[in-house]
C-alpha cells in the first residue's frame, strides 16, 4: 500500500470541514447554566460523600465491636 499525499491531504480537508460543520450545530450553555450545573454537581458530590462517609464510619465501628 503506496501512501499518496493527495488523498491524505483530501481525506484531512475533508475531515476538517466536516468537524467544523458538527462545532457550528453545537448549542453552548450560557454562563448561567454552566454556573448552575456545576453548583449542582458539587452540592450532589457532597451529599453523596457524606453519606458514604458515614456509612463508613459505623460500619468501622461495627466491625470494632465484632473483632475485639
Amino acid at each position: 500500500m503506496q501512501w499518496n499525499p493527495a488523498v491524505l491531504y483530501s481525506d484531512a480537508k475533508q475531515f476538517t470541514l466536516e468537524v467544523r460543520s458538527e462545532f457550528r450545530k453545537v448549542t453552548w450553555p450560557t454562563q448561567k447554566e454552566a454556573v448552575g450545573g456545576t453548583i449542582g454537581v458539587v452540592v450532589i458530590v457532597a451529599i453523596i460523600t457524606s453519606v458514604l462517609s458515614l456509612v463508613d464510619l459505623v460500619l468501622g465501628q461495627v466491625i470494632q465491636l465484632l473483632i475485639p
